[in-house]
This record gives C-alpha cells, structure tokens and sequence, in this order.
C-alpha cells in the first residue's frame, strides 16, 4: 500500500465545532454581555455540575484556574488562612501524580507546597494507589493528594479516595482529560473533595479556553467565585481584605462551551471508534494500547500506545533531544513520531514524569515493587529507576516506549487506516 502524505494535516486532537456554539455567542454579543458574568457562564455551571454528578460548577478562565483554587482552599481548610506573602500550602508536602501535564503540580507550588511523586500504575498508568499508602507511611503528616486521570482513561481514583479518606487528606481530582469517562458507573471529576476540568481547545469537547471547579460544598464554591473576581468584599468601593484573582470564565467562551455540551456522548463514542480502530489495526504488532481498568469506561480522548521492551530499538533522550539506532523488525516512538510528520500527521509523547523534570528531579518519589515495597528517590539516578536489572519506575519506562497517536474526530477511517499503516512500516 503506497501512502502519500496527507494534504491536509491529521491532527493530534483539533476542535470539532458544530455551529450550535455561534449562536450563544451571538446571544452574548447581542446581549452585550461580553464579560465574566451572563447567561452563557450560569448554564455552563448549570450542566457542568449535573454532567459530573456534583452539586455546584465555578466557570474559570482555565482548569489551571480551577486547580489553583482549589489546591488554596484545601491548604486554608487544613493549615488555616496564611500571610499574604505566603501561600496556603507553605513548606507543606503534597502527593501529586507523576506522569501528568505540569498544570496538575504547578498550583501545588503557587500556594507554596512541597511535591511528592507518586509512581504510575502499570494497569491504568494513573496514580498507583499502593504507591499512595506507601507513600503515606513515608509521610505521614502529608494531607492533601493531587490526582490526575491520564489521557481520558480512569485508573483507581475511587480507591485513591478511600486511602485519603483513611489517613485524614483531602483530594483534588483533576479530570481535565477525562470529562465523561466514569469508574463504577460513577463520573469522572466526582470523587474528589475538589475537582476540575478543562475546555482547552483539544479536550473533549471545547471553549478555545476554559474549566470549571466542582465541588458539592456551597461554601467552596462560593469562596472560588470571590477569589475568581479578585477578593472584592460587599462593599460600595472596592475593598480587599484578601488576594483574589482574574480567573472567571468569559461569558463568549462559555457560549462555547454551552453549545459544545450536547456533543459530549457524540464525541466520545467517536473517539471510541478511533482507539478501537487502532487496537484492531495494531493486532498483528509487538504494541499495547492504553490499558482500561475493570469497571472503567474511557471517554478515549487521545489513543496512545506502548511499544513492547524487545521490539524497542535502541533511543536516548536528553532532556531537550532524542535519538536512536533504526533496527529491522523494531522501532521507537521517536522514530514513529518522525514519521508521522513526514506524512503531515501528529503524535506526541507520553507525558514526561514529573520527578524526571529539571524543576523536581530533587523532590520526593514514591515507587513500588512487585511485593509492594515502597522505594524513594535515594533509588534514583538520571531519571531512572532499576534494581538488579529490573525497572521499577513505571512512569518513566511508559514515557520510554509510549506515544500518543493522531486522535482527531476529524480524521476519516480512511486517513486512520493510512496512519496506522505507517505505524506498521516502521517496524519493517
């Protein structure tokens, strides 16, 4: 089969619009209600809470905004209301996932906390919950856990919440990617004290910007809403008596949002037909697909694979550059990436660890192994972690041989299909 490059670029995950989202825009501009209060942000609230099966949604400018927030209101609930000049984290540590995008950690280190990586479950490449209570005999002091739920596909988060509820800690959920994904019949962005998620312009479905704070605690919301519009107090003049933010969500993005919302179920079963498309396609070859835990259904927002230890070819990356030695019969995923954009297509790699970042490489690491031993980063060096020969850093091992595949709805099975045969030349 000769493949051509594509004409017109097979994207990662682009937007898909669907022309109810201009007309509450228009609302909004017809209205002339242009700034962060209207219509569009109370129903946005209104459906975003009942899709997750909370209690009360806060519209903000992006789910970083949401987790910010909430990362602040768990650090006043536990330690109380800090300085000005510090955040409501300082010096505390905070158990964080380890394979994310940095917005999950970032907040942790606005309000002044101290990051702990916990390790990657192999099963679900989440959060690995015997890591947790490890790492919670490790630190028992530490009460607060940041999770994230990886590429749409939950991992244990129902178990996560019953460690933290064990040894007194409060969650934060971060279901960016996995809005509409559920475990046990129950919704993603539901099981944390706190939760957030995203309407970046690749997520499921979209605003160009946007998240949201859930949470079933009039309180909480109420206090996100203050902060989010910078701390005013009920006053006739502007007063402070806090710091506050310009987190709230625009009113014209949350006409997008409300009109991307009726195509939540549409999107996701289409991006179930693109990871299934792939899982049959890629049957014949030495890869794995993105695990899906037991009682589990995905939202399948980005189809990612795994290339199996013996059919990898040799590659090393610094922090910045990536190499590799070609290999008949074996391949890489820098070398599978390349060639995607040789044909006009985009992949992307597996989230770098954060205890592998420049920025943490000297903060803690939990990791576990097979007798659910707990090791630390004293196990550490360069990113890697082994004992006789054996890889016992699952993050870091799923960052070595994954890659994320084109999981644009936009794609045709006729473009997939080209794709997934360029993926299988590589292993010529």
């Amino acid at each position: 089969m000769e493949i051509k490059p594509f004409e017109n670029k097979i994207w990662l995950a682009a937007p898909t619009m669907h022309g109810d989202e201009m007309r509450y825009v228009k609302e909004a501009y017809d209205t002339n209600w242009m700034s962060t209060v209207g219509v569009n942000i109370n129903e946005v609230e209104k459906i975003a809470a009942e899709k997750a099966e909370m209690k009360y949604a806060v519209g903000l400018s992006c789910c970083t905004a949401a987790l910010h927030l909430a990362v602040k209101h768990a650090g006043e609930t536990l330690f109380g209301r800090p300085i000005v000049s510090h955040g409501a984290l300082a010096g505390k540590r905070v158990f964080c996932s380890d394979m994310t995008f940095d917005a999950t950690i970032n907040p942790v280190v606005y309000e002044g906390g101290i990051p702990v990586f916990i390790d990657t479950e192999a099963g679900s490449w989440n959060m690995d919950p015997v890591a947790l209570e490890k790492a919670f005999e490790i630190y028992p002091d530490v009460k607060l856990v940041v999770s994230a739920e990886l590429y749409g596909f939950p991992g244990r988060m129902d178990l996560i919440k019953e460690i933290c509820e064990k040894h007194g800690a409060l969650l934060v959920e971060d279901a960016a990617e996995a809005m509409g994904a559920t475990i046990n019949g129950k919704q993603c962005g539901s099981f944390g004290d706190y939760s957030a998620i995203s309407y970046n312009g690749n997520k499921i479905i979209t605003g160009s910007s946007g998240g949201c704070l859930l949470t079933n605690d009039i309180e909480v919301a109420n206090k996100a809403r203050k902060w989010a519009t910078q701390a005013r107090e009920n006053a006739p003049w502007y007063q402070h008596e806090e710091v506050g933010y310009n987190y709230r969500m625009s009113n014209v993005i949350a006409g997008i949002v409300r009109g991307q919302y009726s195509y939540l179920e549409e999107h996701i079963a289409r991006k179930k037909a693109i990871y299934e498309r792939y899982k049959e396609g890629f049957k014949s070859l030495p890869v794995q697909m993105n695990p899906i835990m037991n009682g589990t259904e995905p939202n399948y927002w980005l189809s990612a694979m795994v290339i199996d230890e013996d059919a990898m070819c040799k590659q090393v990356r610094s922090d910045c550059e990536a190499l590799y030695i070609s290999e008949p019969g074996k391949t890489c995923p820098t070398e599978i990436l390349e060639t995607l954009a040789k044909y006009n297509a985009e992949g992307r790699p597996i989230w770098k660890p954060m205890h592998a970042q420049p920025l943490y490489r000297l903060h803690g690491f939990v990791t576990c192994e097979g007798d659910g031993r707990a090791k630390t980063n004293a196990y550490i060096k360069d990113g890697t972690l082994s004992k006789a020969g054996k890889t016992l850093d699952i993050g870091m091992d799923i960052f070595h041989r994954g890659l994320c595949l084109p999981s644009d709805i936009a794609m045709t099975p006729a473009q997939q299909d080209s794709v997934i045969e360029i993926v299988k030349h590589c292993f010529d």
